[in-house]
């Protein structure tokens, strides 16, 4: 059974390979999966594709939304 889920992903990403700089924000995604380890993965991949230049997620799946 598919749910939604709400997650949240912290990502880092630094301004240059030689660089100390850094910027940090935090997305939200509400990802259909069928369990909350599938969820994690998921959210995992969509932020990596939309922050290629991260260096660091943190994910956390928060609750259950459907």
């Amino acid at each position: 059974m598919v749910h939604t889920y709400e997650v949240f992903v912290d990502i880092k990403e630094f301004e240059s390979l030689t660089s100390n700089s850094f910027h940090q924000g935090t997305t939200r995604y509400e990802i259909n999966a069928e369990s909350k380890q599938l969820a994690d993965s998921m959210a995992f991949d969509k932020a990596r594709s939309e922050h290629p230049k991260g260096t660091e997620y943190d994910i956390r799946v928060t609750r259950l939304l459907k």
